[in-house]
């Protein structure tokens, strides 16, 4: 398995995201429910990413997941597009990216990392919990969405 550090414009962190909109859509119940999340997932402004590679057995690396952040304010960087495809689920990827993630944002000086999840997304909201993220009040374009749960880890 490799860790390649990219950007938002990498093909394989764009193919990954859409697969990410297509299960958050069906978890949700639909695009249409998830109408008001869109516009703070865009990967415009998204410059700090991963994509974790996994190799196929003719040597192929294959994007297996990624997870990116970026600058919320002076102190927190937000946490997005977490995701792991679901064959690739259960190595470990996921606790890897959030590893490289929280050490990236470090080094930037960040002195948090921020995220905002659901609560029908059990498997991502145990492995926040599972990594020291904890709730918090809801922030920024979520503090009205009554489906979102926003958390915080300090770093």
């Amino acid at each position: 398995m490799k860790f390649e550090y990219t950007d938002g414009c990498n093909m394989d962190f764009v193919e990954l995201c859409h697969e990410l909109d297509d299960f958050l859509n069906k978890a949700a119940g639909g695009e249409e429910i998830r109408a008001e999340y869109i516009p703070y997932n865009k990967l415009d402004d998204i410059h700090d990413v991963v994509v974790a590679y996994v190799e196929s057995g003719d040597g192929e690396a294959i994007p297996a997941g990624c997870a990116s952040f970026k600058k919320y304010d002076e102190k927190c960087a937000e946490l997005k597009r977490v995701f792991v495809r679901e064959e690739f689920r259960g190595r470990g990827i996921s606790k890897k990216l959030l590893n490289i993630m929280e050490d990236s944002a470090k080094k930037k000086g960040f002195e948090y990392l921020i995220l905002e999840t659901g609560e029908v997304l059990t498997n991502a909201m145990a492995l926040y919990r599972k990594t020291g993220f904890e709730v918090f009040p809801n922030y920024g374009p979520y503090k009205c969405m009554a489906d979102s749960v926003c958390m915080k880890k300090k770093l």
